[in-house]
């Protein structure tokens, strides 16, 4: 099997990223930007959803995190998108309900080749960890979704401290690409779709 693997780069007046992504990985990564609480949050999606990532990441954090924190998305939906390939034999679909002490968190994936983005997340306006908006992790989400070209659901059914929200949210969403990245053997290479194809 190729091994599906992405590097992207963007460079903005406002960003410079650069990542590397394997999406058959071990877990293995390096997470480097200016925003420490994404950079936790990265650091357990690539844990939990068993990928290797690279991302070293500058950006003009002295407006505020914005700019970064949504580049960082779009280049991690594009890597995502570029490994992916055809997606042939791609298992497509995958959720996962998963908890946090006093937090329950359900996201699901459909690497389906068209964006559509839901966020069922309440309690998070106005809230801040460190320096952190909270706000911002709808954003994240919003620019994977948009540059990976998947529907993703994301649902609350159970809030409480905003760090383990979204802490839950970003293990889910790990979990969830995981299963959705897998390769079905039953389909024989064929891409998952009654229409031929997931790219167009």
């Amino acid at each position: 099997m190729a091994t599906r693997r992405s590097q992207v780069e963007r460079n903005t007046k406002e960003t410079q990223i650069s990542l590397d992504l394997t999406i058959d990985g071990t877990g293995q990564r390096s997470i480097a930007s200016p925003v420490a609480f994404l950079n936790h949050m990265l650091d357990a999606f690539a844990r939990h959803g068993v990928f290797d990532l690279s991302l070293a990441a500058t950006g003009d954090v002295e407006i505020d995190a914005h700019h970064t924190v949504e580049d960082i998305g779009l280049v991690l939906g594009d890597a995502f998108r570029q490994a992916l390939g055809d997606r042939a034999g791609l298992v497509r679909y995958g959720w996962a309900t998963l908890p946090m002490d006093e937090v329950l968190v359900t996201c699901a994936v459909d690497f389906c080749g068209r964006p559509a983005f839901v966020w069922n997340v309440p309690g998070l306006e106005g809230k801040w960890i460190g320096g952190f908006d909270c706000e911002l992790a709808k954003e994240f989400f919003a620019a994977f979704c948009s540059r990976a070209a998947c529907n993703l659901h994301v649902l609350v059914h159970a809030g409480g401290n905003a760090h383990h929200v979204i802490e839950c949210i970003f293990k889910a969403f790990a979990r969830a690409c995981d299963a959705a990245t897998q390769l079905d053997p039953r389909l024989g290479g064929a891409v998952p779709s009654t229409k031929g194809t997931l790219t167009s």
